[in-house]
């Protein structure tokens, strides 16, 4: 069956706009985007800090105890529940600060929420640099969740509020390249600084997030609001006329600048977004923004992002090398963002969910495959087999970060109309981070006791998410989002949803139309 079997594309992409990317929209995207090496370099940093010696004797000896017991079983040895909590508790702190970020987001706007995360994040760096007992790591991981919190719930709306559409996909994965490259650089750092003999290099890895924070919260001060702010916010068209001519390079701005007008509208009429999201008519966003973020952390992406120094000591490579290798999947990964970047406003969203879900599919199940045929709990596995893990980690890094990557914050953000959009994102946000503690707490207990079955509950859970995508998400390549509306409209599920809506307010203003026309008595 074709891939656009059950859904029709909506026919003119750029819905009559007109404009270019400008080198003003680029400059205001990187650094909006910058917020996404944050959110990178903290995945990155806590997996390679965790796997040095120096780090696990002074913080969690009781875990560096079991790596030099040869009677513990490889998958057991970094089990450890505060361990995992060092990692994790950052994810339940950025939750909360989500949530709290909709309403900063939606009342003050993107900026305010940019700033108030940077200026977070730096202050979790210096506690991080300075710590010298657990208490003070998890400051650190609570800080940093919050500015996390507050950045990833604003710069994906910034985004995508100020791309054209027509080139929508490409600037909003932007912040999934910029995720990307946190996590290069963490994992680069980590194989420097695991070098000092002294050993407090985990210090320097910890505080030197305070680097990106500094310039977004800095690139903040000087950014422009979104246009869509603008008038939500005072109803200034003029000012938002004139940042629409700047942003798209032409004076011919009136199409886009009545869609969002008129999105602003129905926004400000909107007391109450968490609400409005749970109303019928929105059922298919309320649907994607929970659905998607979901099966993103069932991937076992973040087994990567936060273990993957320590997976690859589990198998056999050393320190230095297990560092190493982590630095390899991520050139890979950084390498799939790019390629995103290029074909998804090409291809469109849904083919590269297909494609991505069916490459981590296979990905998966090799590793597994592997690992149980190969990898015993006591004795090291073979050098060759573990080298073909790391590439076929590789393969599965580079389908994640050329598909449920990037549009695990693309989509939702640009299927939500202007009066929930920053609930949405909320909902996303929280989503991911949720489910990111679940999976950051849990993974090193699961795999103690399923051991290489681990990673065929991940292929299993990416099977289902595929089918899902295959069968309910529509294609928004290319649509503005004042116009998304018709992408549910015309889809073969959703429109029995929204047409049955459409069709009993529009009966409603029948019934009130002929009420106002009877005549008096």
């Amino acid at each position: 069956m074709a891939i656009g079997a059950f859904v029709e594309e909506v026919p003119g992409g750029g819905g009559g706009y007109s404009g270019r990317v400008t080198p003003f929209v680029v400059l205001t995207c990187v650094v909006a985007g910058s917020g996404g090496i944050l959110f990178g370099y903290d995945l990155g940093i806590s997996g390679g800090v965790t796997s040095m010696d120096s780090f696990l004797k002074r913080f969690f000896p009781e875990v560096y105890r079991h790596k030099q017991d040869s009677k513990v079983s490889h998958y057991c040895q970094f089990n450890s529940e505060l361990l995992t909590l060092f990692t994790s508790s950052l994810y339940i702190a950025g939750l909360v600060a989500t949530l709290i970020a909709s309403s900063v987001t939606r009342r003050f706007g993107r900026r305010a929420s940019m700033l108030i995360g940077g200026t977070v994040f730096i202050a979790g760096s210096v506690f991080g640099g300075a710590a010298v007992n657990v208490p003070m790591l998890l400051l650190n991981r609570i800080l940093l969740g919050i500015g996390l919190g507050f950045t990833n719930q604003s710069i994906p709306l910034y985004l995508s509020e100020m791309a054209p559409p027509q080139y929508r996909g490409a600037i909003n994965n932007g912040f999934e390249l910029s995720i990307s490259i946190g996590i290069l650089i963490a994992n680069i750092l980590n194989y420097c600084v695991v070098k000092i003999t002294a050993g407090w290099g985990w210090r320097i890895s910890l505080s030197m997030a305070a680097v990106p924070a500094a310039f977004l919260t800095i690139g903040a001060i000087f950014l422009p609001e979104t246009p869509s702010f603008i008038i939500q916010r005072d109803g200034n068209t003029d000012k938002a006329r004139a940042l629409l001519q700047k942003l798209r390079g032409t004076t011919s701005v009136q199409n886009e600048l009545d869609d969002l007008v008129s999105a602003s509208n129905l926004s400000r009429a909107t007391r109450y977004p968490f609400r409005h999201i749970f109303k019928r008519k929105f059922r298919p966003q309320l649907a994607m923004v929970l659905l998607i973020p979901f099966f993103n952390q069932l991937t076992g992406i973040n087994v990567m992002n936060f273990y993957a120094p320590v997976m690859f000591r589990t198998i056999g490579l050393k320190e230095s090398a297990s560092l190493l290798s982590s630095i390899v999947t991520r050139l890979c990964a950084t390498f799939a963002n790019i390629v995103a970047m290029m074909v998804v406003d090409r291809f469109g969203r849904r083919k590269l969910f297909l494609v991505g879900g069916i490459q981590m599919i296979l990905s998966q199940i090799a590793v597994g495959a592997i690992l149980a045929a190969k990898f015993k709990d006591y004795g090291l596995m073979d050098k060759d087999y573990a080298y073909l893990v790391l590439i076929t980690m590789c393969v599965f890094v580079a389908g994640f970060a050329w598909s449920w990557g990037p549009l695990t914050f693309l989509v939702p953000t640009e299927i939500c109309p202007l009066e929930i959009r920053s609930a949405g994102q909320s909902i996303v946000v929280a989503v991911v981070f949720l489910m990111t503690f679940v999976i950051g707490q849990t993974f090193l207990a699961v795999l103690c006791r399923i051991k290489s079955g681990t990673f065929f509950v991940f292929a299993a859970w990416i099977c289902v998410m595929t089918l899902l995508v295959y069968m309910f998400l529509p294609e928004t390549k290319k649509i503005p989002m004042e116009q998304m509306e018709q992408v549910w409209r015309s889809h073969w599920f959703w429109k029995k949803i929204v047409g049955e809506v459409e069709n009993k307010e529009g009966e409603e203003k029948v019934q009130q139309a002929g009420k106002i026309a009877l005549p008096s008595s």
